[in-house]
């Protein structure tokens, strides 16, 4: 039987749930189709929360080793992965909750199955048992985000080659690890598990880490990891791997020259791929390229009752952007005039290493192939009273701006609590700041945010501190 909604969401990760709460807000009936048990999708279950709880953890653990040099003593702390994962695995469940309450708040039904689009207003799910339901809505919403991508010659089997869901659930720490892949996840997994212990390699077939970063962050994080005991190995192809019974071995290319490794585990994070296939998008008019949803400013498809967001959409993959997304096409569907196209210039893009890595706008290279007169700000947090404090003096800040207007570009953080500091950059982007109305604005002392400031000031010429 036929149901009718104003908007079908198939996939309940960041970009959908937000997308049916935000319906629900301006009256639209509305069902979310999830395939999974609970509802979250990728970024609650198997990445963005699971993996920063175990990065909690393992920022703990690293405290209390050197909580000597505090005054604190404490017996040799050691690592329990068991109760790691059930402290991980609390955190997951409350926030599943959390969206279960706010669907019923806001008057959104769950749909459990997987749905494919049947027809330009029409969603089939299959509950798995053999049976179907069939839903109508004068809207339809893809959400349905993306998963782990896998190399062709590499046999990933959650053994001893492990994707980033595997790894999650890992009861015991490898003796040695590689991590394929020197982007967000991968470097992310690599200061986890250097931190609980393991020997890491960190293995990166581009020239630098976190490649989509400004360069200096890169280098500037390259030398940190090195120093707390990570092989970096960047410039580096992976052209063969063999698992065996006692680990994996592995030939590296590095400057047209082979090289044999071995680890216990391998760890592959070489990006996430779209999840779209099955779902019958282009029987109904939708366009995909290379599995990717084409989509409009407004985030509608070449089909204008379907619209899609998130990881399915060739844009940065990151839960904030699905969120965003998802707000921007329920209030375009609403009718919205005010409702304006998101500028993913001005996307923050976090990494939850040690030290962390937070950046929005431009970077300088970016800045001067745009054709912009640049002017550059850093400040070192080694300059920073609250970093000393901390005994976190790793990192600096650096500001990018243009010289005729004084605007902002872009602000790039590596150090103590970045993910957390760029946020007042957001938003100075956001009010187009100027680069002088951030040092004019007074910025609390013993701060860490005292370093946004000070850069503002040394794109000026005149850092007062250093």
């Amino acid at each position: 039987m036929s149901q009718e909604f104003d908007l079908i969401v198939i996939g309940s990760g960041p970009g959908g749930y937000v997308a049916a709460i935000r319906a629900g807000q301006l009256g639209m009936k509305v069902a979310v189709v999830e395939k999974d048990p609970k509802l979250g999708g990728t970024c609650l279950h198997r990445g963005c929360i699971p993996t920063k709880a175990l990065l909690h953890t393992a920022e703990l653990l690293d405290q209390v080793k050197k909580a000597g040099r505090f005054g604190v003593s404490v017996a040799t702390p050691q690592l329990d992965m068991d109760k790691a994962q059930g402290y991980k695995n609390k955190v997951v469940a409350k926030n599943a909750q959390g969206i279960e309450f706010l669907f019923k708040k806001n008057k959104v039904e769950a749909v459990r199955g997987f749905g494919r689009v049947t027809g330009v207003t029409e969603v089939t799910v299959e509950d798995g048992e053999g049976g179907t339901r069939v839903l109508s809505a004068a809207k339809i919403l893809i959400a349905t985000g993306s998963v782990p991508r896998n190399l062709r010659f590499v046999p990933v089997d959650g053994g001893r080659i492990l994707n980033s869901d595997h790894i999650l659930n890992l009861r015991e720490v490898p003796e040695s690890l590689v991590v394929l892949g020197g982007g967000a996840v991968g470097t992310e997994f690599a200061s986890m598990f250097a931190s609980f212990g393991s020997r890491v390699t960190l293995v990166e077939m581009m020239d630098r880490l976190l490649p989509v970063e400004d360069e200096e962050i890169s280098a500037e994080l390259t030398k940190v990891l090195k120093r707390r005991g990570i092989d970096v190995r960047t410039g580096t192809k992976l052209s063969e791997v063999q698992a065996g019974n006692n680990g994996v071995s592995l030939q590296l290319e590095h400057d047209g020259v082979d090289d044999g490794l071995q680890a216990e585990m391998l760890l592959v994070a070489v990006g996430r791929a779209p999840v779209t296939e099955q779902l019958g998008l282009e029987a109904v008019g939708v366009q995909l390229d290379r599995g990717f949803v084409e989509v409009d400013q407004w985030m509608r498809t070449a089909v204008p009752t379907i619209y899609a967001i998130g990881d399915v959409v060739p844009t940065a993959q990151l839960a904030h952007v699905a969120s965003a997304e998802g707000i921007l096409a329920v209030d375009h569907m609403a009718g919205d005039q005010t409702a304006r196209p998101i500028n993913y210039d001005h996307i923050p893009s976090c990494t939850y290493c040690d030290p962390e890595v937070g950046s929005v706008g431009l970077s300088e290279a970016t800045a001067r192939e745009r054709g912009y007169d640049v002017a550059v700000g850093k400040f070192p947090f080694a300059a920073l009273g609250k970093a000393a404090i901390l005994g976190k003096t790793e990192g600096f800040v650096k500001i990018v701006r243009e010289t005729q207007y004084d605007q902002l570009l872009g602000v790039h953080i590596l150090g103590v609590h970045a993910t957390e500091l760029i946020a007042e950059a957001c938003t100075a982007l956001q009010v187009e700041s100027t680069t002088e109305e951030l040092f004019r604005a007074i910025h609390a002392h013993p701060t860490l945010s005292e370093a946004m400031a000070e850069a503002a000031h040394a794109a000026h010429g005149h850092a007062i501190h250093f």
